[in-house]
This record gives C-alpha cells, structure tokens and sequence, in this order.
C-alpha cells in the first residue's frame, strides 16, 4: 500500500487530511515539525510527502536538507503563500505539484488518483534519452544541437509535476510540439489534449468555447456545449498565443487558474476543472505587458515554469535532422523513395530559416511535391519563387552587424512590395504561413 507523510504544524488540518487520503487507498502517517517529518522519513521512507512550506521549526524544502528527494518519492507542497518564486523553487528541489490553502479536497483527491509510479516515468523519459542519442529525438522533437538539449533536461523536469509552463520563442520554432512532448511524459497523458489558438477566435466567443455555454445563452447557441476546460477534464489545454487573448477574458481565465472553477456561459452552475495550462506566445511576455496585451499577474501565474525556444538560425546544427525526418514522413505516406542531394543539404545548414522549423517543414514538402527522385537545391529553393537565397535582400544591402531582425524585416517589406501588399502571395513566397506573417507585421510595428 503507497505510504503517505503529510506535515502540518495545524494537527486539526493534518487529521482531516489523514481521514481524507487514508480513505483513497493510502496507509498515512503524519508530523507537526520539520524535526519529526526527518525522523519519519528515518524510519520509512514514504511515497508520498504533503508538507507545509512554513513549519515551527523550518521550511518544508528542507526535509532532505540540501539533498534532492529521492526520485521515486513524489513530494507534494502545501502554502497559504503561493508566489511564482515559490512555485519555481519547489519545482528546482524535486516537487512535483503544490497545494494552495485551504487545500480544495477534489483537486488533492484528482492529484493522488493520477500519481504514477516515478520508475515509470523515469523509465520512459531515460528511453526517449537513448532515442535521442540513436536518432536525434525526443518525444515529438528532433535535434541535438546544445540549445535543444537544454529544452529537453527542462521538459524532463516539468512534465512530471502539474505547474502551469509558460513556452516562449518565434512563430514556426514548434511551440505546440514542446506542449504535447509534455502532456505525454505527464500523468495526465492517458486523457485529452487540447490546443486553443486564441488568436483564431472572435473576441465574442472566446469565453463560450473556454468555459463552454447554455442553450439559449446568446444568439446561435442551439443547445449546451463543454468548453475546452470540461473537455480536457484531467488532461492538458495549451493556450496558444495566449497574448492575443482579449484583456477582460484574461481576467476571467486567471480567476479560474486560481479557483480551478468555471461557469459556463448563461449559467450559475460552479463547476470544478482540474486541467493543467500549457501556453505559449511569441512575444516577449514582459514587453506584452508593457505594450497592454498581457495581465502582470496572469504572466505570472502561467510562467511558474517558463520555457523559451531557440530559433531555427541558432541550431543549424539541427536543419539536416529535421529535413530528413520531414522527408521521411513524405515518402513513408507517398510510398516514394526521394532524397536530399548534398547540394541541397548544404544550403539547408547554410540558410537562416527565418521561417523556422514550419519554414523548413513546408519547403521539404513543397520540393518533393516538384522532384521527380533527388530533391536539389535547386528544387528546394526556387518552387514557384519560394524560399530562396537569390530572392533574399541583395548582398550589398546587408551591411555588417545588421541584427537578424533586421535581416528579416527587409526581406518580409521587399516581398510585400513585390506582391504589392498581397500577404497571402508573400507568406507562399517567403515559406511561411499566413499567421506567422501577421505575427511578424505586428512585433516589427
């Protein structure tokens, strides 16, 4: 039977506790000090430790000193004081999740039933380790250039524990990749994930399609829907750039992350959520709150663990990986035998993808589509006037120590100026989606 340590210096408190979890399945002990949570864990070393952050005698963190908590022991923290510099941390000293008093019992019964067992998640992140050192992945991801092993050992340590992450990084970088590698290394990855773009609805609805609505609650509602909070009950919402959201519905979403409540539209039903929030934006989120477009606390609230990806131009090292997995997929769901020539393969580690990985993934598709066998530069860089080197700023309008913005934006307002403003035409031609061109027009402005 799992043993649970729950340490509360409130003896009240830690009984109702006791009662609580003894009657999920759990053989409990408890203590009122830092002093006797170490003697108790002396004598068995449990599953499962509940603690306060403030005890008589110390702090929670301190149970193992200054040693890490053995890997298979998932530690729980419990605060009345729950700030991101906490949250960041507990999550540095090995816990996995924490509680806010009073603690809301559903969600503490939610946390035990999805506890796993820590060996097979371990077992899980070390096989996906091996698969990067033979194939150059991880989970979803590919590369292994320095920047990206960096991204790994943070996903490796945040997708066990229930914090809200924050991913920061350029349109195209693969942001809802990084969201999914973490809801499957999670507990909650035998239930939904669920991705939102909230730059892709109204305003007017947004709020209906989070927290769901009644039938008869506003023109066209027919009948009741779930929102993405009920749908992706026990599993994972990525809120994609979660800076386009309207400011008033931010509001809304931070008191639901705080309370874990929502009410549907047109209703006065309470009803419990227990999700866990992944977002992502392309904006810096500090310049995001400077410039209006993003609540100071509810950029505090999402980014308990931030997460910044690197773009494409800073591991080049990985362009070949990628190309060649895309490549791979092609032929594998078209039955067809192409491949990189060497040529092509050089200008792929030479050029700066301003696109990023969608860049590289779109001109890999775009050139086999038009290569009867050997895909050539070639056909990888003049499709239709697509991505290309020759079509980039002239050379001698590249003065040294332009930044690559600067880069950037002169190649996106020449392309514009070629199609004469036409953004779909300019997305086609620089390799990006439509969205990713907006996105880069509203950062240059």
């Amino acid at each position: 039977m799992p043993h649970v340590l729950i340490v509360d210096d409130d003896v009240d408190a830690g009984l109702a506790l006791k009662h609580i979890i003894a009657n999920e399945g759990f053989m409990v002990t408890t203590a009122t000090t830092l002093e006797q949570a170490k003697a108790e864990v002396k004598k068995r070393m449990p599953d499962v430790i509940l603690t306060d952050l403030m005890l008589p005698d110390g702090k929670g963190f301190e149970i193992f000193g200054d040693s890490e908590p053995p890997k298979h022991v998932e530690m729980i923290l419990m605060t009345g004081f729950a700030s991101m510099e906490t949250s960041i941390e507990a999550l540095r000293l090995g816990f996995r999740d924490y509680l806010t008093k009073p603690v809301n019992i559903q969600r503490l019964k939610s946390l035990l039933a999805r506890i796993p067992k820590p060996c097979d998640l371990k077992e899980e992140i070390d096989t996906l380790r091996n698969e990067l050192l033979e194939l150059g992945r991880f989970g979803k991801l590919w590369g292994t250039s320095p920047a990206m092993q960096t991204v790994y050992e943070q996903i490796s340590r945040v997708a066990p524990c229930n914090a809200t992450v924050l991913i920061t990084g350029e349109s195209g970088t693969g942001k809802e990749m990084v969201a999914q590698t973490i809801h499957e290394l999670s507990a909650r990855r035998k239930n939904m994930f669920l991705a939102l773009n909230c730059s892709a609805i109204s305003p007017q609805l947004i709020e209906s399609e989070l927290f769901g609505h009644e039938k008869g609650s506003f023109t066209g509602a027919t009948k009741d829907r779930k929102g993405y909070f009920e749908q992706a009950s026990c599993g994972t919402l990525f809120l994609d750039e979660v800076t386009e959201m309207p400011i008033e519905m931010q509001a809304k979403l931070l008191r639901v992350l705080e309370t874990g409540c929502i009410m549907p539209v047109g209703s006065n039903t309470v009803i419990q959520t227990d999700v866990r929030i992944v977002a992502a934006t392309n904006r810096d989120p500090a310049k995001a709150v400077a410039d209006g477009k993003l609540r100071e606390d509810l950029m505090y609230r999402l980014q308990v663990f931030p997460l910044n990806l690197p773009p494409l131009r800073e591991r080049l090292e990985d362009t070949e990986i990628l190309a060649e997995y895309f490549l791979l997929e092609l032929n594998r769901t078209e039955n067809q035998r192409k491949v990189l020539t060497s040529d092509a393969l050089d200008k792929i580690r030479s050029y700066s993808w301003p696109g990023n990985v969608r860049e590289l993934r779109n001109a890999i598709q775009r050139a086999f589509i038009m290569a009867d066998r050997d895909i050539t530069a070639e056909c990888l860089f003049n499709v239709n006037g697509g991505t290309s080197q020759s079509k980039q700023s002239n050379v001698d309008e590249i003065v040294p120590g332009m930044t690559i913005t600067e880069l950037e934006n002169k190649l996106i307002n020449k392309t514009l100026a070629h199609c004469t403003g036409n953004k779909e035409k300019s997305a086609q031609l620089l390799g990006i989606s439509v969205k990713t061109l907006y996105n880069k027009l509203k950062i240059t402005k």
